[in-house]
């Protein structure tokens, strides 16, 4: 599901283009599209060649690596405080992640070579998209670390929370199958998982649909790894309006 077109859109909704200066904004923002992203859609796939980059507003993306037999995991999440294509700027027209939406919404897209002519200036918006990336890094890092000394549990708690930042709301629409599949694990793991944080009053769940009832509490029972992405993405902004003034 996505949300109702009739409702206002801004690029400014996505934190990376409200950080840009007014000079460069207005000069992209022509060429800015808005675009649905629907639950399921695939914005590319692995070795795809890149044609757009994609800053997401309402939408959440999930960054996946697949495995040769198919199977994949999730390296990374992206909302409205990143971009979606950022190996276009490193000098790589593909990658070996797929991008799919979890979370249905809208994004803005940006042809590849707009993005790049910007870029190449060495200006503000490279400044920019290169502590993102930055902070982009630390969040695939510590998932890696995450997904290998963490009960599943503490993965899902770390999930969850950081899909709650991106939302507006402390309602998430999405089945434990495919939570399962995003974390590498059984869905047998989440659903215990799932049980285990409902019966401690933390989340509350029906098919489709899971509920942060308790934040602070989910907060307070996640692995620290939530909070090392946090505090990253924190600096990634709070340096923003230095970079870009």
């Amino acid at each position: 599901m996505i949300g109702n077109i009739s409702v206002p859109h801004t690029p400014k909704q996505n934190h990376l283009l409200a950080a840009l200066p007014t000079e460069i904004f207005e000069r992209i923002s022509p060429n800015l599209e808005l675009v649905a992203l629907p639950l399921g859609k695939v914005l590319y796939e692995s070795g795809d060649q890149l044609q757009h980059v994609y800053f997401l507003t309402t939408a959440i993306v999930s960054l996946n690596y697949v495995m040769e037999n198919g199977a994949a995991a999730e390296i990374a999440g992206v909302g409205n405080e990143g971009m979606v294509g950022i190996s276009l700027l490193l000098g790589g027209n593909t990658t070996p992640s797929r991008a799919s939406v979890h979370t249905g919404g809208y994004g803005y897209r940006l042809k590849r070579q707009m993005m790049m002519e910007e870029f190449n200036r060495a200006g503000p918006m490279m400044h920019l998209m290169l502590r993102y990336t930055q902070a982009l890094m630390t969040q695939i890092s510590q998932t890696a670390v995450c997904n290998r000394h963490h009960s599943v549990e503490q993965q899902l708690c770390r999930w969850l929370l950081l899909t709650l930042d991106r939302l507006p709301s402390n309602e998430l629409t999405i089945t434990q199958e495919l939570i399962a599949g995003m974390l590498g694990v059984r869905r047998e793991g989440i659903t215990e998982a799932a049980g285990n944080l409902q019966r401690g009053g933390l989340i509350s769940y029906r098919r489709g649909h899971i509920t942060v009832v308790d934040q602070f509490g989910l907060e307070a029972h996640t692995c620290e790894c939530y909070d090392v992405v946090k505090k990253e993405f924190h600096r990634l902004l709070s340096d923003a309006d230095t970079v870009s003034s």
